[in-house]
C-alpha cells in the first residue's frame, strides 16, 4: 500500500515536471532545459541528504553515475519529443515503453504478485494505451521523429528504474544526488561543445522560461525521490507501472493550459489508471 501511494504521488508530480520541461523546451533547447533541471534537482536533493539519513559508498557512486547517464539520455529525448508535441500522445507512448523493461526485469528476478496485482499491471498498461489513443479527424498526430524520440526516452527511463532499484535503502537520497550531478555535467559538456543551441527567446520571455525550467527541476527531484522510496518499499514491476501513469498529470495540464484535445477514450484511460492503482494496492 505504501509503495503504491508513493508511486501515485510521484507519478502526478512527474507529470507536472514533464509538462514544465516540455513547455520550456519549446522556447530554448532541450539540453538547456535539462541543464537547469539538473542543477535545481541536485541542489534540492543535496539539501535533502543533509536532512535525511544518508550513507555514501562506492556502490552508491557507481549506481548514481549510471543512472545519471541514463537520465541524461532520457531527459533530452523526453523534453525534445514533448516540445514537438502533442504532449497528450507522445508522453503515454514513452511511458508504456518505460514500463515494459522494468516489468520484464522484475519478473525475471522472481517477483511474483497476487492475482489482483497481476490484473492491476495489465489494467495499468491498458490505461496508458487508452490515454495514448486520440481518435477522430481533428486529433493532432505525432511525427515519426517525435515517436522515435518517445521510444528512446522510454527505454532510457526503463533502464534508469532498473539501475536505481539496485541502490541500498541505507543510502537515502545519495544515489539521486550523484545522478543529478552527473546529468548536469553531461549537459554542461554538451553545451560547451556547442550542441543543443537554440536562439534565446526575447528578453521579456527569458524569465518565464527560467521559471518553467526551475519548476521542472524541483518537481523532477521530488518525484524521483518519491519513486526511490516506492521502489524500496515495493516491487520494481509495480512501481514501473505507476511511473508509466505520469502522463495523466501531463495531459490534464496540456488540456487546461494548451487547450490540447483530450478524447473520451483518454478519460476512460484515466479512470482505468485509478482502478489499476487500487488493484496494485491489494497486491
Amino acid at each position: 500500500m505504501l509503495s503504491v501511494l508513493l508511486g501515485l504521488l510521484g507519478a502526478v508530480i512527474y507529470g507536472a515536471s514533464d509538462f514544465f520541461g516540455g513547455m520550456a523546451a519549446r522556447r530554448v533547447s532541450a539540453v538547456r532545459v535539462t541543464a537547469v533541471n539538473s542543477v535545481v534537482g541536485f541542489l534540492t536533493l543535496a539539501l535533502g541528504s543533509l536532512l535525511l539519513p544518508t550513507t555514501w559508498g562506492g556502490d552508491t557512486l557507481v549506481i548514481g553515475a549510471l543512472t545519471g547517464l541514463a537520465a541524461s539520455a532520457a531527459l533530452v529525448l523526453l523534453y525534445a519529443c514533448l516540445a514537438l508535441g502533442p504532449m497528450s500522445v507522445l508522453s503515454p507512448i514513452l511511458s508504456v515503453v518505460a514500463a515494459v523493461v522494468p516489468i520484464a526485469i522484475g519478473f525475471a528476478r522472481g517477483e511474483r504478485l497476487s492475482v489482483a496485482g497481476n490484473v492491476g499491471l495489465l489494467v495499468g498498461l491498458v490505461a496508458v494505451i487508452l490515454i495514448c489513443l486520440v481518435p477522430g479527424a481533428g486529433a493532432v498526430r505525432p511525427s515519426v521523429r517525435g515517436i522515435v524520440m518517445a521510444v528512446g526516452a522510454g527505454l532510457a527511463i526503463g533502464a534508469y528504474l532498473v539501475i536505481i532499484d539496485l541502490s541500498a535503502a541505507s543510502s537515502g537520497p545519495a544515489p539521486l544526488v550523484v545522478c543529478f550531478a552527473v546529468t548536469g555535467l553531461v549537459m554542461g559538456a554538451i553545451l560547451i561543445m556547442g550542441a543543443g543551441r537554440r536562439g534565446l527567446p526575447p528578453e521579456r520571455a527569458r524569465g518565464g522560461v527560467l521559471v518553467l525550467a526551475i519548476l521542472c527541476g524541483f518537481t523532477d527531484a521530488v518525484a524521483a525521490f518519491l519513486f526511490l522510496l516506492a521502489l524500496r518499499a515495493g516491487d520494481l514491476s509495480v512501481v514501473s507501472v505507476l511511473n508509466a501513469l505520469a502522463p495523466a498529470g501531463t495531459i490534464i495540464l496540456a488540456g487546461i493550459v494548451l487547450k490540447e484535445r483530450i478524447a473520451v477514450v483518454q478519460w476512460i484511460g484515466l479512470v482505468a489508471a485509478l482502478a489499476a492503482a487500487a488493484l496494485l494496492a491489494l497486491a
